[in-house]
């Protein structure tokens, strides 16, 4: 498979580039990375994000792209993923950073950068003089308005995927290279899906549901219950938090953002994460929907969690909640929400 076509191979690459600091040279011992760490730093929380991330990670496999080391009694699991030494040059060949020529290296030396690209004269890139010079320019023209990355980048370099993967380079470790400060342009992250509940609804809370399966069955569910569903999209939440005040408008004013996702120290994350940025800018903050919460909790039956530890005060934010939770979590387990699927809900009558 081609690995820039893959989420999860993106997220590799990025963090191989900057553990090699930026240099495609021979190293002593291969890259690794704990599955579950890629996948939370990959933003891939989602049981489909998840799902295809393992189908991506196989295929690399196949294709001898990386080495796979199985949890311990559990070959079906993933426990760590690495670039074997003999595949490192054709991962940098497939995301376009090879080392410069000889010629080009003299180049980069003796051309006169703008200061903010002053840097490269002696630091050690995979980033041909070609491509700096198209940076060089856009940097010397300056004065631009804020747009999104894949804008900017396919005005300068034609390409509008080659910016992001430079953001991930060493060119924008920091101190260097900064997209918004020097090329105006910034992620603006995955708009949200959603969908207005029924008339009686009107001034009730909206609730953002973390898996696509478990949107769908609250979708049907919600006669009277929720002014709009939002598909929160995993990990991709954080970003799309931006959009709400496009759907308060569409709603007719704010409202209380409500919030139910799998049970495990990431799923927690997401939404304490999103209620931070939520109030950073002016917005409420976000709730657990305890309801939903208490129900999983009741009907669940919990798998083991490969992840990291989650602290204590994670669970905080469950309020009567919280403690059943910690307790799960100290038993290094988790809950999927798809356990609240539709043939629970459709009997259901929710009392808070």
């Amino acid at each position: 498979m081609n690995p820039v076509r893959s989420p999860l191979a993106s997220e590799l690459f990025a963090q191989w580039q900057r553990a090699r600091g930026g240099r495609l040279e021979p190293a002593a011992r291969p890259f690794s990375r704990g599955w579950e760490e890629l996948l939370e730093k990959a933003g891939l929380v989602s049981a489909t994000e998840r799902a295809d991330a393992e189908r991506d990670a196989r295929a690399l496999e196949a294709g001898a792209w990386v080495e796979l080391k199985p949890v311990a009694y559990r070959p079906h699991l993933i426990n760590r993923i690495s670039i074997p030494l003999a595949a490192e040059a054709k991962w940098g060949e497939a995301f376009g950073f090879v080392p410069p020529s000889d010629e080009e290296a003299r180049q980069i030396r003796e051309f006169p950068w703008e200061p903010a690209l002053s840097f490269v004269r002696d630091a050690r890139l995979n980033v041909s003089f070609a491509e700096l010079l198209l940076l060089n320019g856009f940097l010397k023209r300056g004065g631009r308005d804020l747009v999104p990355i894949k804008e900017r980048s396919l005005e300068i370099f034609g390409d509008e995927k080659r910016l992001d993967a430079l953001v991930a380079s060493a060119l924008f470790r920091d101190g260097r290279l900064d997209a918004k400060r020097d090329f105006r342009c910034e992620s603006i992250g995955v708009p949200l899906a959603w969908k207005r509940g029924p008339s009686p609804a009107a001034t009730q809370p909206l609730i953002v549901i973390e898996n696509a399966a478990t949107w769908h069955s609250y979708c049907r569910w919600n006669t009277d219950r929720f002014s709009a569903v939002v598909y929160g999209d995993g990990n991709r939440f954080f970003d799309g938090i931006r959009y709400l005040p496009d759907l308060f408008n569409e709603l007719g004013g704010p409202r209380r953002i409500l919030y139910f996702g799998d049970l495990d120290p990431q799923g927690l994350r997401i939404p304490q994460e999103a209620s931070t940025r939520a109030r950073s800018l002016g917005l409420p903050p976000v709730e657990p929907h305890l309801w939903s919460y208490r129900q999983l909790l009741k009907l669940g039956h919990a798998q083991p969690w490969e992840g990291d530890p989650a602290p204590p005060t994670l669970c905080d934010w469950l309020a009567d909640c919280a403690e059943p939770a910690r307790q799960l979590f100290a038993t290094r387990q988790r809950l999927a929400q798809e356990h609240v699927g539709w043939e629970f809900l459709q009997g259901a009558q929710e009392t808070d």
